[in-house]
């Protein structure tokens, strides 16, 4: 007996034990879980979807951006050139007007002193102009005089009548008549 025991023993499992209930399948309530995961994929892959279109619409939205950035860094680097330029020939043409200005303003006081020594000269003949009359009518009559007397007039001892010293009724040298 004990061996048919043991050899019934490899033969059967042996049974359940008595508190567990005989084994049924919830399909009902599995159904209902089944089909949430299944939504729940579905919302994934749809949310996925969903996601690469944005990253494809943002990456060429980032791709144009950067080259319309990248135009514009190439024209304001140009439009920086040009003005660099404009300003480097604005500074040069400004250096050459300060000499030019420094130059004319040399000039003009050159100028200005050469005015003042002709208004000083100009005065100066004005203040002395009838004394120098007087003293070149003098010269003239002098010279005539003397161009007589070389030739060959006598004007020893005889009076002129333009000239009378004060109180003296005659003058050194009076014309003799001949």
């Amino acid at each position: 007996q004990q061996q048919q025991q043991q050899q019934r023993r490899r033969d059967a499992p042996a049974p359940p034990p008595e508190t567990w209930s005989a084994y049924a399948t919830k399909s009902q309530e599995t159904t209902g879980v089944i089909a949430m995961i299944d939504l729940l994929v579905k919302d994934l892959e749809k949310e996925m979807t969903e996601a690469e279109t944005d990253e494809k619409n943002s990456q060429a939205a980032y791709e144009e951006t950067m080259g319309e950035s990248a135009a514009k860094r190439a024209a304001d680097s140009k439009l920086l050139a040009e003005k660099g330029g404009a300003k480097a020939n604005t500074e040069a043409a400004l250096e050459k007007h300060k000499g030019n200005k420094a130059d004319a303003g040399k000039e003009l006081m050159a100028t200005m002193k050469y005015i003042s020594s002709l208004h000083a000269e100009c005065d100066w003949l004005l203040q002395y102009f009838d004394t120098r009359k007087e003293a070149r009518a003098g010269e003239v009559d002098s010279l005539q005089k003397a161009k007589a007397i070389l030739s060959g007039a006598d004007y020893s001892l005889l009076q002129t009548v333009d000239a009378k010293p004060r109180g003296a009724t005659g003058g050194f040298l009076q014309q003799r008549s001949q």
